[in-house]
């Protein structure tokens, strides 16, 4: 099981970025929440949906992190410059925390939801996950946390993509208050 940072430092394309980030207990949202705005990058990372390049790593680009607290997802919602929503990248977890240098972090349970602007959900990397298990490096429990937490992001807040759209603006726009 792979560890990443909310400051994204496997993304080794990019060379600048400003990172903010705090934890908040709101009615919105009990969790960490930061943005990440790209300052200069190495190579600009481009992904192809319904034959359409989607640039989400550029100069310009932000990522808006949501990890509610008690819960097994982190989003990332991938934005343009005017912080419009090009697509959220969703990852199943099996632990959160917080490093020693105040990073929070999530122990990555290789499933992903992968969500458009259309709605459009497509699930990935269940080879990865069905690997992981019987490879041993996860358990059957761990699993099927995975698996239900995806079916139950599907079933819930993903279902009507304008409500989880609008809960995406209300985090960003919540975290521009908490920078201001």
């Amino acid at each position: 099981m792979k560890r990443s940072r909310l400051s994204y430092d496997e993304w080794e394309c990019i060379i600048s970025k400003d990172i903010f980030g705090k934890t908040v207990n709101s009615e919105l949202l009990n969790g960490y929440i930061g943005i990440i705005d790209m300052k200069e990058v190495s190579k600009i990372q481009t992904w192809k949906f319904n034959g359409e390049d989607i640039v989400v790593c550029d100069k310009g680009r932000k990522w808006l992190s949501i990890l509610p607290q008690n819960d097994w997802y982190c989003i990332t919602a991938m934005m343009d410059e005017k912080e419009t929503v090009l697509l959220w990248y969703i990852d199943m977890i099996a632990n959160q925390g917080v490093d020693v240098d105040g990073i929070p972090y999530f122990d990555d349970l290789y499933l992903d939801l992968v969500v458009y602007p259309n709605g459009t959900i497509i699930v990935d990397d269940m080879d990865e996950l069905e690997d992981a298990l019987s490879k041993k490096d996860i358990t059957q429990e761990q699993f099927n946390l995975a698996v239900e937490t995806s079916h139950r992001l599907q079933r819930g807040m993903l279902s009507n993509i304008s409500s989880f759209t609008e809960y995406t603006k209300r985090c960003c726009e919540m975290i521009r208050k908490l920078q201001d």
